[in-house]
């Protein structure tokens, strides 16, 4: 039979793990509500912006000509006779099913629609965004660890370049000369007419389902038409990603605990990689995360020059033309993206620094 004292310690370390589990558990309730108030406020927006543009839903599926009885029924069957309150519960309610209504251009769903072009835009923008990350960090490292260097000259010159040079021109420069020319790469669009009937889709992702039916031909031809396009994305990521982790790496470059590890005998390049970047990976993630959802709702012009079917060449056609349905899922899906990257970096801040745990 145990005794009081071994009651009251078991009693007391009872009452500490509830008291420890208790922070988790609110926290993480308090993150949930805080990512569910987020989604139902981007749902609030895009709704009040699809009410206060100045465009009929009514006369853009019926047209001009249409009349009033048409009108009129379609009106009530949209449900825009019924008070705003209760037209938003609905929307919110197709919203989270996934039913952003009919594309006004061809009909179909718009989720379908979306369905169909966000992988060939997420495909592209992984790829560039890959090319810039493995270029841009150990770039700005480098230039952060040799100031005033050939390398730092080199990544300053990037920087400018990638920043200041339109992606439209550099895209029609570089199939001028690396397609018209010098026939390093493929064409405009996302796979020859010859190959498409040897591709069978799985992923959306043309190199990967071409990887996965180790079709390496079908693979070459694939590549052959992205790598351009995701290499003149990649540049501006790059050129964002390698200045940001520059600086970074030279606020901690300057700071007492290097100058002590290199008295101790420490290699720079164990000091810098071992201590200082870990200290700033944070950080460089954050510029990773923001720069990887730019190039995913920002890739329009660069679609456009490459013709490649994505989700920001649909975007703005949707747009010009009308199509509200789809301009308001395509920006439902964005704010989304950007709320998922916030949640992925900071589950990726808890793993990287245990301080923030």
């Amino acid at each position: 039979m145990a005794d009081a004292g071994t009651l009251d310690k078991s009693a007391s370390a009872g009452a500490r793990g509830r008291s420890l589990r208790l922070p988790r558990i609110f926290g993480g309730a308090k993150f949930l509500l805080s990512f569910a108030a987020t989604l139902i406020g981007l749902a609030a927006l895009t709704f009040i912006i699809g009410r206060l543009l100045p465009i009929d839903p009514v006369l853009a599926i019926l047209g001009d000509n249409a009349t009033q009885e048409a009108y009129d029924a379609l009106y009530q069957k949209l449900g825009l006779d019924q008070p705003l309150l209760v037209q938003f519960a609905h929307y919110l309610w197709d919203v989270a099913r996934f039913d952003f209504g009919n594309s006004l251009i061809s009909g179909r769903p718009v989720s379908d629609e979306i369905a169909r072009v966000f992988p060939a835009t997420m495909e592209l923008a992984t790829l560039a965004m890959l090319i810039g990350t493995v270029i841009g960090v150990p770039l700005g490292v480098i230039a952060a660890v040799y100031r005033n260097s050939i390398v730092d000259h080199v990544a300053r010159i990037l920087s400018l370049l990638g920043y200041s040079a339109p992606n439209f021109w550099l895209g029609l420069m570089g199939l001028v000369l690396l397609y018209a020319q010098l026939g390093w790469v493929n064409g405009p669009g996302r796979i020859d007419f010859t190959w498409e009937f040897e591709l069978h889709q799985v992923t959306g992702f043309f190199l990967v389902d071409a990887a996965l039916q180790h079709n390496w031909g079908l693979f070459k031809n694939v590549f052959g038409h992205i790598i351009l396009p995701a290499s003149i994305l990649a540049l501006s990521a790059l050129a964002y990603i390698s200045r940001m982790t520059r600086s970074f790496m030279i606020d901690q470059l300057e700071q007492e605990y290097v100058i002590s590890a290199r008295a101790k005998g420490l290699g720079l390049w164990r000091i810098v990689w071992t201590h200082v970047f870990r200290n700033v990976a944070v950080q460089v993630i954050t510029v990773i995360a923001l720069s990887y959802a730019y190039l995913l709702e920002g890739a329009v012009l660069t679609e456009t020059v490459f013709a490649w079917p994505g989700f920001g060449r649909f975007m703005t056609n949707s747009l010009l033309s009308g199509d509200m349905n789809a301009v308001v899922g395509c920006t439902l899906v964005i704010g989304v993206i950007f709320v998922l990257l916030n949640l992925v970096c900071d589950l990726l801040y808890r793993v990287i620094d245990p301080r923030t745990r």
